[in-house]
């Protein structure tokens, strides 16, 4: 048979089907793998084995076995399925580039400053990629990439607190720590502050990690800190800060949002610590121009606020 006519009879349904029958070793297996019924299956086999006219499949009493043409057949549809199936990843990453959706979960600092920056800046250099964006703390945030439920996660603290496994790690920045007071606390009118200065004060902090690095933080300091009010909402903390009823440790990203509300006063502290800020994702994702486009935007924004 010429090779026009042949290549006008093979097709690559065909090919991977003959690549399935050689990998399950029967028709019926073939077919429960490929989704279609086995009559089917075996009415598809007939018409090619007509078409190219040569048998393919050899009857046995275990099951079939492929002709020397059928494991040609099926050694070249793989290799033909592997570069179709590249071809289809590589083009749905390019086009995923130009009109892609990234689902990004973050804990609610980072929408303070740095993903409102990152979201700017991908929509001046990559304007088709669409982000969906809600807020999580962590290990929520990092559970939902695991799962496939989001494609970024953002976290912070120590890595190990994630259980990152198998998940792929880019730090964003270390973020130094700043300490809020109140505009008339004792010492709010000192420049050059050291986290034991507060030994004796009333805490304010949040429920998740940062009250542990504040605790861990205050042990390094020589004292375990008065923890009166715990609370993950931002505006409450600076609110009960203005009123005089504690300090507060903040991530130093929420600082310019700190620093606009009135009765605070923010003050760099020694021995505060700095924490962590990195992004989570799935090795797979890495290979997606969308991914890749946003997870760059996050490193751009996160360096403009060092």
């Amino acid at each position: 048979m010429a090779r026009t006519a042949l290549s006008h009879t093979l097709e690559l349904g065909s090919l991977r089907l003959v690549r399935a029958i050689a990998d399950a070793g029967s028709i019926t297996g073939a077919a429960a793998s490929l989704g279609y019924t086995q009559p089917a299956v075996s009415q598809h086999v007939r018409r090619l084995e007509q078409r190219l006219g040569t048998a393919l499949l050899e009857r046995t009493p275990r099951g079939v076995r492929l002709t020397e043409a059928g494991q040609v057949l099926a050694r070249c549809g793989a290799r033909v399925a592997a570069s179709v199936d590249a071809a289809e990843r590589e083009i749905s990453a390019l086009t995923g580039l130009q009109t892609g959706v990234v689902r990004v979960v973050a804990f609610p600092t980072a929408s303070a400053v740095l993903v409102p920056a990152a979201l700017t800046q991908l929509r001046e250099l990559a304007p088709r990629v669409a982000v969906r964006y809600v807020e999580a703390e962590p290990p929520e945030s990092v559970e939902a990439v695991r799962e496939g439920r989001c494609d970024i996660a953002l976290s912070y603290g120590a890595v190990e607190d994630d259980g990152i496994g198998d998940l792929r790690c880019r730090q964003l920045l270390l973020d130094p720590c700043v300490l809020a007071l109140a505009d008339d606390h004792p010492l709010a009118g000192r420049r050059r502050l050291h986290l034991r200065d507060l030994a004796d004060a009333r805490w304010i902090v949040g429920r998740h990690r940062l009250g542990r690095h504040l605790t861990a933080a205050a042990a390094q300091a020589g004292f375990t800190p008065l923890i009166t009010i715990q609370t993950d909402d931002y505006v409450a903390t600076f609110a009960f800060v203005a009123a005089g009823l504690g300090v507060a440790l903040l991530p130093g990203l929420i600082s310019t949002v700190a620093a606009r509300h009135p009765g605070i006063t923010l003050r760099s502290v020694s021995g505060g610590g700095r924490l962590p800020v990195f992004a989570l994702t799935r090795p797979d994702l890495l290979r997606v121009p969308a991914v890749a486009a946003t997870l760059d935007a996050l490193q751009d924004a996160a360096a403009s606020t060092l």
